[in-house]
């Protein structure tokens, strides 16, 4: 973002899961005066807080995040919805003179917090269920391939097996007679701070995979298995909804119904987890002015609060 003196300041820290993100943001915390807004697509959902690796009690009484815990799962959250939120998070923060730091992975919606938000049609729950319904007689692969044919752009970057990007991509052709990605283009009002944009990253891979093996473990451990049985329990919930999708529920909620077994689930989610990072990484290899932060290097946290305090 361009430098601008009648700006307020804002940090936006990035990257993968399992990175050190939240860590790096608490020691922030506690050398500058920052308040954190979280910018995850699972983190704000209630009761769902061993699978999405949520901050600890402890860590959110030491440094509160805001926009955790902010729906229920059987709710639904647009891109737009966030941007709405994070804005007006974002100036209580600057009112109090402090400087908000954004802190998660989920891309698109940083995207959209630089970029404004496009003429993109509300959803509609009748297209929604129409594609659902298709899907289940053709097969996910079949719909991928009926986007290729009308956005081929969109259908390159959005995997057959990511039902929720692949529901919207379709249903906002269908509802506008145009691709996701023509519309996408058609920016919106840019954020009005400066922005420092960090992101974490771990360049050896194998310790990536190492720590997203190790914390799917661990949650498993914590109860993971109890938590989601718990939501399974309700009633209202289903594997289509946004919140049931998110990486982890998926295969544990299979294993509960008896399609997986143990091992398998395990395996299943730590796979996930892993693509999961690898999407992010793709994401900030084509991201501008960014600054990556090695989360093996001790000096790491120091170099950025100079630069900070330096303006």
């Amino acid at each position: 973002m361009g430098n601008n003196e009648n700006r307020p300041q804002a940090i936006f820290l990035m990257g993968p899961t399992a990175s050190g993100k939240t860590d790096f943001a608490i020691r922030l915390c506690e050398e500058l005066p920052c308040d954190v807004i979280s910018v995850d697509s699972a983190l704000i959902y209630k009761g769902m807080d061993i699978g999405t690796a949520k901050p600890t009690k402890d860590e959110l009484e030491k440094t509160p995040h805001r926009l955790i815990d902010i729906l229920d799962p059987a709710e639904s959250y647009s891109v737009a919805d966030f941007r709405r939120d994070a804005l007006a998070e974002m100036k209580k923060v600057t009112d109090s003179g402090r400087i908000p730091l954004l802190v998660g992975g989920t891309m698109m919606y940083f995207k959209i917090l630089l970029e404004g938000t496009s003429p993109l049609p509300e959803a509609n729950q009748t297209i929604r269920k129409q594609i659902v319904d298709e899907a289940e007689q053709k097969g996910w692969e079949q719909l991928h391939q009926e986007l290729s044919a009308v956005d081929s752009e969109a259908a390159q970057r959005i995997h057959k097996n990511d039902p929720q990007r692949l529901i919207r991509a379709l249903e906002v052709y269908r509802i506008t007679g145009q691709p996701l990605t023509k519309l996408q283009s058609v920016k919106g009002e840019t954020l009005d701070y400066n922005v420092m944009q960090l992101a974490m990253d771990t360049p050896d891979r194998n310790v990536l995979h190492d720590r997203i093996e190790q914390r799917f473990k661990a949650m498993i451990a914590k109860g993971f298995e109890e938590e989601v049985a718990k939501l399974k329990q309700r009633g209202d919930l289903h594997l289509n909804l946004p919140s049931m999708r998110c990486v982890g529920y998926r295969q544990m909620w299979e294993y509960l119904e008896g399609k997986l077994d143990h091992e398998e689930m395990i395996f299943r989610g730590i796979v996930a987890t892993r693509q999961l990072a690898k999407r992010q990484l793709t994401w900030l290899r084509s991201w501008p002015d960014l600054t990556l932060l090695d989360s093996l290097k001790t000096n790491t946290l120091s170099d950025i609060i100079d630069r900070i305090r330096c303006g």
